[in-house]
């Protein structure tokens, strides 16, 4: 009997060290599957978006739990990656309730991944009428160029530093905002489906980028490198292409106006804070028309955003868009230089229906600077102008004529910006804080609530 159990024993042992084997090759088979992501989109009081792109075909689901709920877990429903949606999906979360924390696991063909990062999102709280307003904190950027060798100009690298994105994420914002020019299209990419949802994928699966995407909720707008070419406007042939991919890869709450929705305009909120997701490519007329009337939003976009800043009664209304507002140098694609008669009409019109709590967020310059145009019979307007990422920075922008910028605050590196809203009823305050790709402190600036308010 006693080499019989031997026996026995030998082949349980062996049998068992085949299943661990195989249950590894297994893990390790899925987590290559994976490409980018998981990505935590759009945070509602009940529900948030998760979004994740494989390598190929394969079923995704999520796992979930209150963070002081650990054993009372969750699942989403399982959905099917597939080519036609270049392998990504996105999964809502929903029933949840205000206010919580959650941790989450996502599942790749039945097998749990690991990562060596928190996989976490949140629901917006249910404050109003019942509590002060919760201190929150963001971040902004935009210009994010990674190399591909194979389609990038010849010479010195454009892109680098992507370490800037670790930076970011050991910042743990609650949420960051993309201000344009998130990927960018080259030559080869724009003139078809398949070379666009190619450079897509590309710039989302830098690894570096991977822990921010995972435990930070995302919203995003677009500028001309992730629209088309470069200065591309509504005559772009391919927009609803890169519209489409658009949609595929950010997950905000919605995109474009009803009754025909078109282009990436949105809003959000967060707090005592909202926010005005603008889309400056899809109606723009070429910049250098000499006839007919120029515009950079369009006259529906622009009336939404006078009647949707006038209902809202947050305050700040960070008004998001992808090329500079204030600045007066009529150079390049700044408002001023393109389309002044609209530009005046905004500001304008913000004043004569006494908008309180306007601050304009924008990206595209690959510099950083704080706009602000004073005005004694309304309240100073202020504008954070806020790149590069890891694109090639614009040093020399500094010599531009911009007579409203604050001095100081000019930027010529890779940045980032960190905002954070915080303070009671009478002391609330955005906290601007620049930060370089090493997270060193550039300049801060700190603005009052009761600052952005009309003179009676």
């Amino acid at each position: 009997m006693r080499p019989n159990r031997l026996l026995f024993r030998f082949l349980f042992v062996f049998w068992g060290v085949s299943v661990s084997v195989s249950f590894l090759n297994q893990l390790t088979a899925q987590s290559s599957l994976l490409r980018s992501g998981p990505m935590v989109g759009y945070a509602e009081m009940r529900e948030v978006c998760l979004w994740v792109q494989t390598k190929s075909e394969a079923s995704v689901r999520f796992e979930y739990w209150e963070n002081d709920k650990p054993n009372e877990k969750k699942l989403t429903e399982t959905v099917e990656t597939f080519e036609a949606m270049a392998f990504s999906t996105k999964i809502v979360v929903g029933n949840l309730e205000p206010g919580k924390r959650f941790n989450y696991d996502l599942y790749i063909n039945n097998q749990k991944l690991k990562f060596d990062y928190p996989l976490a999102f949140q629901t917006l709280a249910l404050w109003q009428h019942r509590n002060p307003p919760p201190d929150f904190k963001f971040t902004i950027g935009s210009c994010a160029y990674i190399n591909d060798s194979a389609y990038d100009r010849p010479g010195t690298p454009y892109g680098g530093d992507y370490h800037i994105f670790t930076t970011m994420f050991q910042n743990r914002p609650d949420f960051m905002l993309w201000l344009g020019d998130n990927t960018y299209l080259r030559e080869a990419d724009w003139g078809s489906r398949s070379g666009i949802l190619h450079r897509f994928s590309h710039s989302r699966a830098v690894k570096e980028l991977q822990p921010l995407l995972a435990s930070s909720h995302h919203y995003a707008i677009w500028d001309d490198h992730d629209y088309g070419p470069n200065d591309a406007d509504r005559s772009f042939r391919n927009k609803n292409l890169t519209l489409e991919a658009f949609q595929m890869f950010w997950s905000n709450p919605s995109f474009g106006l009803e009754p025909n929705p078109s282009g990436i305009t949105t809003t959000f909120e967060w707090g005592d804070a909202q926010f005005f997701l603008l889309d400056n490519r899809y109606f723009r007329s070429n910049n250098y028309r000499k006839t007919g009337e120029r515009t950079i939003l369009g006259k529906q976009q622009l009336e939404w955003l006078i009647d949707a800043l006038k209902y809202s009664k947050a305050s700040f209304k960070f008004v998001a868009i992808g090329g500079e507002v204030l600045n007066t140098a009529k150079v390049y694609e700044n408002y001023i230089n393109i389309c002044p008669e609209e530009r005046e009409y905004l500001l304008q019109t913000i004043k004569a229906e006494r908008i309180p709590g306007v601050i304009f967020l924008s990206g595209d310059r690959h510099i950083t600077e704080l706009s602000v145009k004073p005005d004694p019979d309304f309240y100073p307007i202020y504008e954070v102008t806020c790149s590069p990422l890891t694109a090639t920075a614009a040093p020399q922008g500094e010599k531009e004529e911009n007579t409203l910028r604050v001095p100081g605050t000019f930027v010529g590196v890779r940045n980032f910006a960190v905002l954070e809203v915080v303070g009671g009823k009478d002391q609330r305050r955005v906290i601007i804080t620049v930060k370089d790709n090493t997270g060193t402190i550039l300049w801060a600036v700190t603005i009052f609530a009761d600052e952005l308010k009309p003179k009676k």
